[in-house]
């Protein structure tokens, strides 16, 4: 990171130019926003997004950062969600060089930083991809040797996030629930209690668990991973719902 994260410390709104986009899915759309003084951040944390009408009505949303800074670059990911306002806007309507209002870095609890040591299992839920994605691309710019595994469960190949990056990744396990592609050797079908325990990792003290997506997901999940002997105090949560977060 270009300068030092400051955790969970809400600060003004400031001017996010958008400099790039690309589609992560037909409905999911990463952005890449210039802030002026961007502080940093934190793998795991997100800022308030902002936009003001000409008339003067004001919406504001949450979402995850998906990746580390880059001097005063941060990536964000949104998924169009039916009538969202602001998601639909972000996704179909915001064009190269055009700005929005941001604030952030938020949250304090979510966070993950692969240099102050131990292990790390993520798992994700849909578009709960995206803090975890912020995680895994820490790791990588990391010299730290931390041992981490990612589980990462959705509908269909059509909803996978970050295709290029994550399918060459040997530490991930991808669990698709309604259609699998041809090949894939498990069933669509949903994730299950022994697959956390087989291809995430063994309880352990060193061992911080990071849950993230939908809340009856979120919920399965975490109920799974104490079931199994993780300390409830180390299985981090962090919940997605229709209007954000």
């Amino acid at each position: 990171m270009a300068r030092a994260a400051v955790s969970g410390r809400l600060t003004g709104w400031r001017a996010a130019e958008l400099v790039a986009a690309r589609f992560e899915t037909a409905a999911a759309r990463t952005l890449t926003l210039r802030v002026d003084r961007w502080p940093g951040h934190l793998p795991g944390q997100h800022v308030d997004v902002r936009l003001t009408a000409p008339d003067g009505y004001r919406a504001e949303r949450s979402y995850s950062i998906a990746a580390p800074a880059e001097d005063d670059l941060i990536e964000l990911t949104v998924q169009r969600v039916p009538d969202g306002e602001v998601s639909g806007y972000l996704v179909d309507g915001l064009e190269v060089g055009e700005s929005i209002e941001i604030r952030g870095p938020v949250g304090g609890w979510f966070v993950w930083d692969p240099a102050d040591g131990g292990s790390a299992l993520l798992v994700a839920g849909g578009s709960g991809i995206v803090p975890i994605m912020a995680m895994l691309r820490a790791r990588r710019l990391s010299a730290a040797d931390a041992r981490v595994r990612t589980v990462y469960a959705l509908r269909d190949p059509g909803q996978l996030y970050y295709r290029e990056e994550l399918v060459t990744d040997p530490d991930l396990f991808l669990a698709y629930s309604r259609l699998a592609p041809p090949g894939d050797p498990r069933s669509p079908g949903r994730l299950s209690t022994a697959e956390l325990l087989e291809h995430g990792l063994a309880p352990a003290p060193g061992v911080t668990c990071y849950v993230c997506g939908p809340t009856g997901f979120v919920e399965s999940v975490a109920a799974a991973l104490v079931s199994v002997g993780h300390d409830p105090a180390r299985v981090r949560t962090e919940r997605f719902g229709p209007s954000g977060r």
